[in-house]
């Protein structure tokens, strides 16, 4: 009776190998290894797509974040290429015309005040005010103003400056022929300079009916700390400018 028993329960594993046994269970053991690889690796279409998608997100969020960085270290130069060619946001045009200014003629009647302010970034520790608040300049006439600053603090500091005017519309009449704007400025500790503007108000601001009551153009200069990846605020308005460079 055991010996039925023993035979029978033989018979039954036999048949249970045979019946859940991978088709690919004949074969070597190597073979038998490299068979389960293959089934583990091998991915739907649908899975294969989202593996494509992720890699192709990837490669975006690093190009982006490459450009970024690339426009953060460009920021400065571009504003001031911009601004001086587009009088953006009252920003004063720094080209001119050697011949224009040494034959253009003073508009006697019409007498400007022309004012100077001075601001500071949050962060930067200099001391920055103009040497004159106001000066009287006629359109035609070429006039020289003066900045000073000063470090006060123990280590050197580097600033940059940007600056505008205002009224906004006037920025395509105010032309700088000598500036210490969009430059890098070193102050060593506890030294002080002066910073010269030589400018001029092109005789044409007589001709603009924008300006016929103006009688008053602030220039307004602001000093940042510079530092890596600065990037400088753009006005909110823009006023074509073809004052020649």
């Amino acid at each position: 009776m055991l010996r039925t028993l023993f035979a029978v329960r033989g018979q039954c594993q036999q048949l249970l190998r045979r019946t859940f046994t991978p088709h690919c269970s004949g074969q070597r053991p190597q073979q038998l290894l490299q068979c389960r690889i293959r089934m583990k690796s091998t991915d739907s279409p649908g899975e294969a797509a989202r593996k494509l998608r992720l890699k192709s997100t990837l490669y975006y969020i690093t190009a982006g974040g490459v450009l970024i960085m690339g426009l953060s270290y460009a920021a400065v130069p571009l504003y001031s290429i911009f601004c001086q060619a587009y009088s953006y946001g009252g920003t004063t045009s720094q080209g001119h015309d050697a011949e224009k200014v040494e034959h253009m003629v003073k508009v006697n009647d019409r007498v400007l005040k022309i004012r100077f302010n001075a601001d500071i970034g949050s962060s930067m520790r200099w001391n920055f005010k103009p040497q004159q608040y106001e000066i009287k300049v006629a359109p035609g006439e070429t006039a020289l103003a003066f900045y000073t600053a000063r470090n006060p603090t123990d280590k050197a500091v580097i600033g940059i400056s940007t600056y505008n005017v205002i009224p906004f519309e006037a920025g395509a009449y105010f032309n700088k022929i000598q500036c210490f704007c969009f430059e890098e400025q070193q102050l060593n500790p506890h030294e002080e300079v002066d910073m010269p503007v030589f400018f001029y108000i092109d005789p044409e601001i007589t001709q603009d009916p924008a300006l016929e009551h103006c009688d008053t153009i602030t220039l307004s200069y602001t000093f940042f700390e510079a530092k890596e990846g600065l990037k400088l605020n753009f006005p909110s308005y823009a006023k074509p400018h073809t004052a020649a460079a």
